[in-house]
């Protein structure tokens, strides 16, 4: 009877894990864009903002800053503008490349292994072009709520995400390379 109990528990277990990775990539195959609301902690250095991200590969965010500091990708580059500066990279060389192509993430997602963390969160480890990207998901909206990875400069990355909002409308200049 007990060995019985135990194999109907991981089963059941077993399912919900299923179940979980489905619903995630359900959920993600019907997103076209997200708007949100972005908490960002770069090592011990916090930064707010405003992002919209458009699949595949375009992104724009709007950093409540005193430099006005905009992240931008049009799917090829990456340009991140302030007051002062202006910095501009290929996109398939930042770990944006594989978070901002959701057909890679579900790909993924589909092989992986997800962990749950504080029975509210999953979790996907990614690796991809010596990146470690973390991705997380809501457990109950099976929405995707943040990322962590190690950025081009070896610095230490976890954005979360708040006040998601799914296909809207978008500017089709939205995502010009200032």
């Amino acid at each position: 009877m007990k060995t019985l109990f135990i194999i109907i528990f991981f089963f059941i277990n077993n399912l919900a894990v299923a179940n979980s990775k489905i619903n995630i990539i359900n959920n993600f195959e019907n997103i076209q864009n997200l708007k949100f609301i972005f908490i960002q902690k770069i090592n011990k250095k916090t930064e707010t903002g405003n992002c919209i991200i458009s699949y595949p590969k375009k992104i724009y965010c709007k950093y409540d800053d005193i430099y006005n500091k905009i992240l931008v990708s049009n799917g090829k580059s990456l340009v991140i503008k302030t007051i002062s500066s202006y910095y501009r990279y290929p996109l398939e060389k930042t770990p944006l490349n594989v978070i901002l192509d959701k057909n890679i993430l579900i790909n993924k997602i589909k092989s992986l292994k997800e962990r749950t963390i504080d029975n509210n969160l999953i979790n996907f480890t990614i690796l991809e072009n010596n990146n470690e990207i973390n991705i997380f998901f809501d457990k109950k909206t099976y929405d995707l709520i943040g990322w962590q990875n190690t950025d081009m400069y070896q610095n230490f990355n976890i954005t979360f995400l708040t006040s998601i909002r799914k296909n809207r409308v978008l500017s089709k200049n939205l995502f010009k390379i200032p």
